[in-house]
């Protein structure tokens, strides 16, 4: 069946941004229905969606086998209310294909508070929302990846499968296992249930995460679909790492995505040429976690200068403070430079392993304003393992330091400041995987005796919300109990979450209490010795390894990079591009 859009037409005419579900963009592939028909689903809006890369590689994948891959994005509420009006399914971009007719839904989960947003595309696809209901019936296999999959147990009431890690190579194999079976047979989940980087819930086993080891030689696609409405990053993306050396001990994604991998400068020059071809971009992002740290980076910059037209533009959005160098600030638009030091001492940034100095802050803002540069922002956390009320303060004095830096010389515009002060999430898969997180009534405080600073004067100060991060902490670091507060916080209206014009507190409040469950249980500090929820998934970073960095932070002791030497984290057990450095 294909959704007849002429029916749609007067609801298009009264919704925002009507362009979010029409389809047709430029660059989009002509999609055709086959024997293995796959949406990706991304439970956010469509302009937040049509900026990821990763659902991008993965419906590469797909074609790339024969399978289809078609994609479909959180519908605004305006939108999902009139299909239920109009009684008809969400639908898919491409095909406009309703969603309960495709064979595999696969979710990218990016961030936990889209859990539900997940549930309401479901819902409005007239799809059972839990395992259980879809039991015996013809419905499509539901499967989520992503970050958020490394602990999949909040969603486990509700999915089919689970992809863990890398996924050029496995959701296509799947794909392929479902055609061998028939379909979603017994057969079939136990099959697949064998493959690296896939769990299925219900026979609770242990798995592996799947790793691609060579980049180079990865499914990458050589044209994107071009947004119809102007989206997040509205620019055409290169992946130039994937992993990072430093190991900062609160960064999940540092952890979870090793070993680093990297692509050639003859492989990415290809790749951002095709992609300005095909898609009629003037900018190209450079992405990774710390894109400072490519190792060719200067011939990186070279090459793309050399080869993509003189109109396109470089962005390099992940610098940090000790790879900064004016001449790579050059190849990106001088609007505002962003540096991260986490923490305001050497102490704390001691203890995260964060490893930069204050000079090191001081003498990249200065190399920034001499390329000219006006506006900086500083990210920062609060709430972090050990912080005490200097460590706060020491933000603005680094503020102060920043002014200092950039009054020594006479500069054309006002220094613009702006200091973003988010909450600290102990995530799994890290050092700080067994810390509590701060109450709010700390955090606030803590926030207070910031705004009192008279460094602070003139500076652009935020903060994330309390709730927000702490029901994020809650879901993070949670189990399979946490199934029942989802649906009845969904039941509550709890959607578009992670939006803070959105956020429903009371439905959450409410949906906790009718479960029964107190938030606090899964904030709290954790015993070495508890097994945790995600203890199952192995991620090729051994328990011992992130036990002596807890107590190396403990202690403030630096691990350093990766790139000095390898630290025995245990990935070269399991990954050849982890073979250390030559």
């Amino acid at each position: 069946m294909t959704v007849n859009m002429e029916r749609l037409r007067a609801l298009l005419l009264r919704v925002e941004k009507p362009s979010r579900y029409t389809g047709g963009e430029f660059g989009a592939p002509d999609l055709k229905e086959s024997a293995f028909n796959f949406c990706i689903c991304f439970p956010d809006l469509y302009e937040v969606g049509m900026s990821n890369l990763g659902i991008k590689i993965v419906a590469q994948s797909l074609l790339n086998r024969g399978h289809c891959a078609d994609y479909c994005f959180t519908p605004y509420k305006d939108f999902g209310a009139g299909l239920k009006e109009a009684g008809v399914p969400l639908y898919s971009l491409g095909l406009k294909k309703p969603l309960n007719e495709f064979d595999m839904l696969g979710f990218s989960m990016q961030f936990e508070l889209s859990y539900t947003n997940m549930l309401y595309m479901l819902d409005l696809a007239g799809i059972p929302l839990t395992r259980e209901a879809r039991k015996g019936g013809n419905w499509p296999v539901i499967a989520v990846g992503g970050p958020c999959a490394v602990n999949p147990e909040p969603l486990a009431d509700f999915v089919d499968i689970v992809f863990v890690g890398d996924g050029e190579s496995v959701d296509a194999d799947v794909a392929d296992v479902y055609l061998k079976h028939g379909g979603a047979t017994k057969e079939f989940y136990e099959e697949i249930s064998r493959l690296d980087g896939v769990y299925v819930p219900a026979l609770e086993h242990k798995v592996k995460k799947a790793i691609i080891a060579d980049l180079d030689g990865a499914v990458f696609p050589d044209g994107f679909a071009v947004p119809n409405c102007e989206s997040v990053h509205d620019r055409a993306v290169i992946e130039v790492m994937r992993g990072c050396y430093r190991g900062c001990r609160f960064c999940q994604a540092g952890f979870i995505y090793r070993p680093v991998r990297q692509r050639s400068v003859k492989t990415l020059t290809g790749q951002a040429c095709s992609l300005i071809a095909n898609t009629g971009y003037d900018e190209v992002s450079l992405n990774s976690l710390s894109t400072g740290d490519y190792p060719d980076l200067r011939g990186l910059l070279k090459s793309l200068k050399e080869n993509l037209p003189e109109n396109v533009t470089l962005a390099l959005p992940s610098l940090r403070v000790d790879s900064f160098a004016g001449e790579f600030a050059q190849n990106a638009r001088r609007i505002s430079l962003t540096f991260a030091p986490e923490a305001g001492s050497q102490r704390l940034r001691d203890v995260i392993n964060k490893d930069i100095t204050e000079d090191e802050i001081l003498k990249a803002a200065e190399s920034a304003f001499d390329t000219g540069y006006s506006s900086v922002k500083l990210y920062f956390m609060l709430g972090l393992p050990t912080e005490t009320d200097e460590d706060v303060e020491g933000i603005g004095r680094i503020c102060a330091l920043i002014k200092g830096c950039y009054k020594r010389k006479k500069r054309q515009k006002p220094l613009r400041i702006s200091v973003s002060c988010s909450t600290f999430i102990p995530k799994p898969f890290t050092p700080f995987q067994w810390e509590a997180q701060v109450d709010e009534t700390e955090i606030v405080r803590r926030q207070q005796l910031l705004v009192k600073s008279p460094h602070m004067k003139g500076v652009i100060l935020s903060w994330s919300d309390d709730f927000t991060a702490k029901l994020e902490a809650v879901l993070a670091r949670g189990d399979r109990r946490l199934g029942k507060v989802l649906l009845y916080a969904y039941e509550n209206g709890c959607i578009f979450d992670g939006w803070s014009r959105e956020l429903n507190k009371e439905g959450w409040l409410s949906a906790f209490e009718r479960a029964g469950i107190s938030a606090d249980e899964y904030t709290r500090a954790r015993d070495e010795n508890e097994v945790l929820p995600w203890d199952f998934i192995d991620i090729g970073v051994s328990k011992k390894f992130f036990l002596e960095e807890r107590r190396k932070a403990y202690a403030g002791e630096v691990t350093g990079s990766c790139l000095a030497s390898c630290k025995g984290c245990g990935m070269q057990k399991v990954c050849p591009a982890a073979g250390g450095v030559k």
